[in-house]
């Protein structure tokens, strides 16, 4: 906690929320956790996110998901993040942040080399004013690099003490395989985590990810479980809304291609089972994620307090009928 403010949270957070063994680890992690993509530090301000940050570890949130190119400019949300957890108890929280998308001018800014990741985390701590992330991801594949030289990258941000634990994001099985392997062979630190993109629109990793993870022990969080906010209602008016993130941070053209008609019909087939459900679409979104017994962590976005109150919510009903699960195929299939 800083000297200049103290601030208390709620007493009862960690009866509010279900935690989760990461695979085989021993770090457990809120079934639901708080990203800082396109939010913090992109269209939302210090004043937005302190407020969200405070509200998701009162409901028992304890971790906090970031990258180094996040925000506009890049890094600023790690910025905006860093001067908020200055104020909260570091040792109760789980903070997680990236590198593998492009970050500075010249060969080494970006990529998987040693070179870069080693380099972009010190970049990240300085940001977030930190001495250690809980987790540091390879945020992409990088066909440039060796893959032995990444592994052998992150096991040496742990030896140094930068990360308590490494991960990858947006690997295919194949690729995640071949990491695990390297780990093993090299005896390097093991893989604790996989954060793919994931949700009801988008179902990729029940094909050719998920076995790979729980063969591993690895855990998983899965990125956009609302497929950026299509898996609320909305967008299910007439109009966009002036406050939502179609409406402010994506131009004409990505709004198109996000919202189309056959898309659309998907998600109000999908809110009518929720309706039936007694849920928010966007809550039967999330316990549709957490369902997968490969599935650790969701993690959403918030831009208001609100809409973190409402997704922590889906946790009082997590169980689908084998009716509704096939209702869901026929709308999304696999």
């Amino acid at each position: 906690m800083s000297d200049t403010q103290v601030t208390s949270f709620a007493e009862d957070r960690y009866e509010r929320m279900q935690y989760r063994r990461s695979g085989r680890s021993g770090l457990r992690l809120p079934a639901i956790s708080l990203g800082a993509w396109e939010t913090f530090g992109g269209y939302r301000g210090e004043e937005v996110a302190r407020a969200c940050l405070y509200r998701a570890f009162d409901l028992g949130i304890t971790h906090f998901d970031l990258a180094n190119n996040y925000g506009r400019p890049a890094g600023n949300a790690e910025k905006v993040v860093g001067k908020i957890l200055r104020d909260m108890p570091r040792d109760e929280l789980i903070i997680s942040t990236k590198a593998g998308y492009y970050m500075w001018p010249g060969p080494y800014g970006d990529g998987l080399s040693k070179k870069y990741l080693v380099a972009s985390l010190d970049q990240s701590l300085k940001r977030l004013g930190l001495e250690y992330v809980d987790i540091f991801y390879a945020h992409r594949p990088d066909p440039e690099t060796p893959l032995e030289e990444t592994m052998a990258a992150l096991d040496l941000i742990v030896k140094q003490g930068k990360a308590l634990y490494i991960g990858v994001s947006n690997f295919t099985g194949a690729q995640f395989e071949e990491a695990v392997a390297i780990t093993k062979q090299m005896g390097l630190a093991p893989i604790t985590i996989h954060q793919p993109y994931y949700n009801m629109l988008g179902r990729g990793p029940e094909h050719n990810l998920f076995d790979h993870t729980l063969r591993a022990g690895s855990g998983v969080i899965t990125f956009s479980p609302l497929a950026q906010g299509l898996l609320s209602t909305k967008y299910l008016g007439d109009n966009i809304p002036s406050d939502s993130r179609a409406a402010e941070w994506w131009d004409k053209q990505h709004a198109e291609r996000m919202l189309t008609p056959e898309k659309l019909e998907q998600i109000r087939g999908l809110n009518k089972i929720a309706q039936e459900r007694g849920q928010s679409l966007a809550q039967m979104a999330l316990a549709w994620n957490l369902r997968h017994k490969a599935v650790t962590s969701v993690l959403i976005g918030a831009s208001k307090v609100e809409q973190i109150e409402e997704n922590v919510a889906a946790l009082k009903n997590l169980e689908f009928s084998e009716d509704e699960l096939k209702a869901i195929d026929k709308i999304s299939p696999v």
